[in-house]
């Protein structure tokens, strides 16, 4: 499909810069068989049924923005996906001053070296000595706010906190599952009352998240990997909750990309553990969720095209200019959306 089909006009007030306090009094906008409602994220138990499952990503986002020196020249690091105990590959700024087998000074006695250039600019960063990466990370790293908030504002004591969710504790990604930035435990306690339940899996979100798509044509994009993991408990838990008609509800894309991943043609969930590079857009039949919680994207992003692929492209098209129009907060910080096709 031609990737203009998914583009439209975001004012950019629409972007917010801060999320909303507390978290659950983000807006909701529903879309389900009835039509669109106005709602808020604390109104979400009576959208949903008793016997359903909300699904949570649990990973953790680590100080992933480095500043430092090669020699004299400034090189910006943003780490995109481990691929070893000390090695991370990193989208680099100013790539034209760095080469293969030189080092980085990150200061705070962090220092990296370079190898393995790829042809979209990004390097392996082996980092030297014997501590665990992540201390080196909480010495010398700030949170990698995406940047369509970090060209607006600094990046500030507060982030520390608003980036992550109530249930990061899998450290590893690079941005935040955003979705669940809106829940509480006020919000959960009031879920569970209502016999809707939650579980978590893993996928550590990458920096590729943020790229803009180039391609023309859906079909010359290359999604970029990330690791991800469900376990064998979880993978039957989301199969009994289907088998005794309760609905599989994803919180942020990518539970439901790594769910999407797990599951078989035959709709049955497997534990899954490994990369899933896996690009959804109209046309895709889904397998293993019933529904989903996000929030507003970019325009021609690829998770506008999931979106669509799950409501239909000219209901989202209508949806987001309703959304515009009605002044709900767009991206990492916004508002959200509950999703029933």
């Amino acid at each position: 499909m031609k990737v203009d089909l998914f583009d439209f006009e975001l004012p950019s007030e629409r972007i917010a810069l801060r999320p909303a306090a507390p978290r659950d009094s983000a807006r909701l906008l529903v879309l389900d068989r009835a039509g669109t409602h106005d709602a808020s994220v604390g109104n979400l138990p009576s959208f949903l049924h008793s016997g359903d499952l909300l699904v949570f990503n649990d990973t953790r986002v680590i100080p992933a923005q480095l500043e430092g020196l090669r020699g004299e020249a400034r090189i910006g690091a943003t780490l995109h996906k481990r691929e070893g105990p000390r090695r991370w590959r990193a989208f680099i700024r100013n790539a034209k001053k760095l080469r293969e087998g030189e080092s980085v000074d990150f200061g705070q006695g962090v220092t990296a070296l370079a190898s393995d250039r790829a042809g979209d600019g990004s390097f392996v960063l082996d980092f030297a000595g014997e501590e665990p990466v992540e201390l080196l990370l909480e010495r010398c790293g700030r949170m990698p706010l995406p940047p369509y908030i970090a060209s607006k504002r600094p990046t500030d004591a507060r982030d520390a906190d608003d980036y992550q969710t109530m249930f990061a504790s899998r450290p590893g990604a690079v941005a935040a599952p955003t979705a669940a930035l809106h829940f509480t435990p006020e919000l959960l306690a009031a879920l569970d009352a209502a016999g809707i339940g939650h579980t978590t899996l893993t996928l550590h979100v990458g920096a590729g998240t943020f790229l803009p798509v180039k391609a023309e044509d859906t079909a010359d994009h290359k999604m970029h990997a990330e690791w991800g993991r469900i376990d064998a408990a979880t993978a039957d838990r989301l199969n009994a909750v289907r088998a005794a008609g309760g609905r599989v509800i994803a919180v942020g894309t990518t539970s439901l990309r790594l769910i999407e991943s797990a599951a078989g043609e035959d709709g049955v969930i497997r534990p899954f553990d490994g990369d899933t590079a896996i690009f959804i857009t109209p046309g895709y039949r889904f397998r293993g969720i019933d529904g989903l919680v996000t929030n507003f994207h970019l325009p021609r992003s690829t998770l506008f095209m999931l979106v669509s692929a799950l409501m239909g492209r000219e209901r989202m098209q209508a949806a987001y200019a309703h959304a515009i129009a009605a002044d709900y907060r767009f991206y990492s910080y916004g508002d959200a959306s509950l999703l029933l096709p």
